[in-house]
């Protein structure tokens, strides 16, 4: 039988808490009190919100509502209407409608563009020294 460490706790903590789980049902999991628990979230609060964007974005993308899933959707809408209007008489009026449902999924795709960010903890270090912590947050 393995001895559960405290960094098990604690990595198990920052899961249970991403998933949002009340910290007295944490606490009886993972045995450790409550006080405990709420400094934890203040100490790991980054790791936490880090794996909660993770937790968050697995959700999204198994009932399909992600933006990733959007975008692929209307991706392949447009395709499709593409391939249409390429077979299709300029002149004809159904085209226009055509036309219309194109551009119509061209501003869904834009609406759903979004810019990525990162996040990672830094210092802020001027001519007196560190002062203190900030975040660093990038685009990818």
């Amino acid at each position: 039988m393995s001895k559960v460490t405290k960094l098990d706790q604690k990595e198990r903590f920052i899961e249970m808490r991403a998933k949002e789980v009340p910290y007295v049902q944490i606490s009886q999991e993972i045995g450790v009190s409550k006080p405990t628990l709420l400094k934890w979230g203040r100490v790991l609060e980054l790791e936490i919100n880090n794996r909660r964007a993770i937790e968050l974005e697995y959700l999204q993308d198994k009932h399909c509502v992600s933006k990733r899933k959007r975008l692929e959707f209307y991706g392949e809408q447009l395709d499709r209407l593409y391939q249409e209007l390429q077979q299709r008489d300029l002149s004809d009026i159904p085209t226009e409608k055509l036309y219309d449902m194109a551009m119509k999924t061209v501003a869904s795709l834009k609406q759903e563009e979004t810019p990525i960010r990162f996040k990672e903890e830094g210092t802020l270090n001027d001519s007196l020294h560190e002062l203190t912590k900030t975040y660093v947050e990038w685009r990818g």
